[in-house]
């Protein structure tokens, strides 16, 4: 099976040249990067369940996390600013494609009653989120050593112009994404 990225520096490009009438091939819109977001907002009570998803974080994308922290003080919510709340990693090149390949491929098909991804997720710049509300779809993650069910968003931040660009270059990419 040809890998993702190699795919989409032959067939992807092709079909966009073709369908946008792109002149040269550094038109066409590229993936920059993938960021997956994890919040833990049981963190301020338990700092264990920040370690537990640094770690799950970690298995599922392959690289080091990093904590993000509270950028306000929120009374209603119990968090000052600078607290942690979350953890986060950005993932450029081979790593991008390998994980969104694995998301694509072993992930999102074991989603229960998975029927598609709403194509509403898109920012109006050619950048696309999804949110997933289990962390366990991932076989790195094993479900005895789960503490809790955590959820995640994933973002896909492109080089495309428009939604429909971005929509076009992640349809043919294999992104599931639900018919209207």
């Amino acid at each position: 099976m040809p890998r993702l990225k190699d795919f989409y520096q032959t067939e992807v490009s092709k079909a966009m040249m073709e369908k946008f009438g792109y002149k040269s091939t550094m038109e066409v819109p590229k993936l920059v990067k993938v960021v997956v977001n994890m919040g833990v907002g049981e963190a301020k009570e338990d700092p264990k369940a920040l370690d537990a998803a640094l770690k799950e974080l970690g298995a599922i994308t392959g690289q080091k996390p990093v904590i993000t922290r509270a950028k306000k003080s929120v009374a209603a919510f119990k968090i000052r600013q600078g607290m942690a709340i979350g953890c986060k990693v950005t993932l450029r090149g081979d790593r991008m494609y390998d994980f969104l390949d694995r998301l694509l491929s072993i992930g999102l098909p074991r989603i229960r009653d998975f029927q598609g991804i709403s194509p509403k997720g898109f920012d109006g710049r050619g950048n696309f989120t999804l949110g997933i509300k289990e962390q366990i779809i991932f076989p790195e993650v094993s479900l005895d050593e789960v503490s809790s069910i955590r959820g995640m968003d994933i973002s896909v931040v492109t080089t495309a112009q428009t939604d429909e660009e971005a929509f076009e270059l992640l349809k043919l990419l294999g992104m599931p994404f639900k018919s209207a």
